[in-house]
């Protein structure tokens, strides 16, 4: 029997047991992150499924941009929670990029704009398709301003962009 590796897109279907609300712990990935977004320990965090990530993503329309940490801020208000695992919430972002990237024009179910999902602080993406030199290409496209910070890129004025509030 051979093993055929699952694609982007079989990795981006919901996990069992998710979504997940556990009490924020030292040891978890996401520690650091949530801490910064002002979740203190033992206060209730969720770990979300890839479909709650991918139906904001959707909701970003052409002219504007979100955060992964804007993203995190709504599915925890969603959930009625402190806070959302970051690092989960970002791993489907990537996931999501890779699966419309992986599957071209032939499946318009993958009509996400990942490209404008930005890292904190407006940073571009290095882990989407192309790197973040092809994720500067993609919002140029779009208009936006992009510069070179130090040894990363960012959008100029990113937050001239953001959605103002997802649905």
């Amino acid at each position: 029997m051979t093993y055929k590796p699952k694609t982007w897109l079989d990795k981006l279907a919901d996990k069992e047991g998710m979504p997940k609300i556990l009490p924020l712990e030292e040891r978890f990935p996401c520690y650091n992150a949530l801490r910064k977004m002002g979740v203190a320990v033992g206060e209730p965090v969720v770990l979300v499924n890839p479909r709650e990530v991918v139906a904001l993503m959707r909701q970003v329309p052409h002219g504007r941009l979100t955060t992964l940490v804007e993203i995190c801020h709504h599915l925890a208000r969603v959930h009625q929670v402190k806070g959302c695992c970051t690092l989960t919430a970002g791993i489907f972002v990537m996931t999501a990029a890779n699966a419309v990237f992986e599957a071209g024009s032939t499946q318009p179910e993958l009509d996400i704009p990942y490209w404008r999902i930005l890292k904190a602080e407006g940073f571009l993406n290095e882990k989407f398709p192309g790197g973040a030199a092809a994720h500067k290409a993609l919002l140029e496209q779009e208009g936006f301003t992009v510069a070179r910070k130090g040894t990363r890129f960012s959008v100029e004025n990113y937050r001239d962009f953001l959605l103002a509030e997802f649905s």
